[in-house]
This record gives C-alpha cells, structure tokens and sequence, in this order.
C-alpha cells in the first residue's frame, strides 16, 4: 500500500513532491514518512522548519486519509488548526510518524461524520532524526463528507466541536 500512497501523495499534493517525502509505510493505524534534507534545508544548513512541519502534517493527514480510504470513505480532509514543537535542529533526512492511539476519540470522529456529515479530530505526529524525536506536531483535522478528495467540496459550516 505505501507504493500506492507515495504515488497519490504525488499526484494529488505537489508539495509531497517538492519535499522529496518517500512513504516508509502507510497502514489505518501508522504512517512514516521520510524525507531528504536537501530540498528542505535552510542556509543554516538544518532543515528549514515550515518543511518539516509539512512533513509533520503530512504524515498525520496521510493517516487518516488511509484510514478513511480503508473504510470506503469519501470525505474531504482538511487541517483546521496547527501547533508544532521543535525540541533541536535536524541536520540529516529525517522522518515523521503518525500513530492512531485512541481509537475511542477515532470512533468518536466516525460517528460524529456518519450523523452529521462533518467531524473533528486531533492527531499528533512526531519528527525523528535516526530514530529519536527531535519535534512533535499536533492537529485538528476536519473531514467533511461526501466531498470527495479530487477537489469537490462541502461548504464548511457549523463544526461540531464534538467529533473528537
């Protein structure tokens, strides 16, 4: 599945591209992404941030579009609300993770969207340097259904605060 993702990934979204992200695995419970310093570095020779918090959301949004793609979902997916936490430089490829560890506040979510066709959840990811993390991400993801990913959409109002 992760050949198929990484192709998705860049077709759909051309900054997966410009990123240089490589899909390590994508199953509905994990995704790790990798990433070359090279396109992502800035002239202190350390990636730049906003790459690697692209990276970061990217991971986590791969996840739930896998999770919503294994279910048969169409929703459309899209990041409400950001923070990320950079803990030291990252001065080589690097990686992020994102791992669903409250499959409550995702059962939630699934049934907040199948009642009301709109949902909320909060997904976190972390940024890895040969292993140990070096940032964290955490986002509010809205998935509106019934738009497909291709570009239809739904008009994005009144979210309920409760879809996870």
């Amino acid at each position: 599945m992760s050949a198929e993702i990484e192709s998705y990934l860049r077709r759909r979204i051309p900054l997966a591209v410009a990123l240089g992200i490589r899909v390590r695995s994508a199953t509905p419970g994990r995704v790790e992404l990798a990433a070359p310093i090279a396109p992502n570095i800035n002239n202190g020779e350390m990636v730049f941030g906003g790459s690697a918090a692209a990276v970061a959301l990217l991971a986590a949004w791969t996840l739930l579009y896998v999770r919503e793609r294994d279910r048969g979902g169409d929703a459309q997916l899209l990041i409400q609300h950001s923070a990320m936490s950079y803990e030291r430089p990252i001065t080589r490829d690097f990686a992020a993770v994102c791992e669903l560890t409250d499959e409550a506040s995702y059962h939630r979510f699934r049934t907040t969207l199948d009642r009301w066709h709109r949902a909320r959840i909060t997904l976190r990811s972390l940024l890895l340097l040969d292993g140990e993390r070096v940032g964290s991400f955490e986002g509010d993801f809205v998935a509106l259904a019934g738009a497909r990913q291709d570009g239809g959409s739904r008009q994005n109002r009144g979210l309920r605060r409760d879809g996870g």
